[in-house]
């Protein structure tokens, strides 16, 4: 299980739930919509090789990302914006992004799995320290 404990920084996770409060969940809901149309943008933005239009979603998702503590999702994201950035100093096509946006798509879809996991109020709570499986 740490390896997708490790998508998550549960210390930051837990600091984002206690200072959002009770707009924790609808903000965690935006985090979805949001990342939703980021990672579709980029997608889209790749396909077409224009370096610009990566910039903004990856710049986005980096953000919001960081937010709830899903540092790997957040490392990537600024992975890809910066590249983008690189790529279009240079007048370049992003095309050695492309590794970067294929890892993306899955990368927020289990990062994201586990915020909702971890947010939903009927999921038996774990401590959030020492979080080692019981079983072994």
């Amino acid at each position: 299980m740490t390896g997708n404990d490790q998508l998550v920084n549960w210390d930051s996770f837990s600091q984002a739930r206690s200072e959002l409060g009770a707009n924790f969940v609808r903000i965690l809901g935006y985090f979805r919509e949001d990342g939703v149309k980021s990672v579709a943008r980029i997608e889209e933005a790749m396909r077409g090789q224009n370096a610009a239009a990566l910039v903004i979603p990856a710049h986005t998702l980096k953000g919001e990302a960081r937010q709830f503590g899903a540092d790997p999702l957040a490392d990537l994201a600024e992975t890809i914006e910066m590249s983008a950035r690189l790529c279009i100093e240079r007048q370049d096509t992003p095309t050695t992004i492309l590794e970067h946006v294929v890892a993306l798509r899955p990368l927020f879809e289990a990062t994201l799995g586990l915020l909702e996991r971890e947010s939903n109020p009927l999921v038996e709570r774990r401590p959030m320290f020492g979080r080692r499986s019981l079983a072994g």
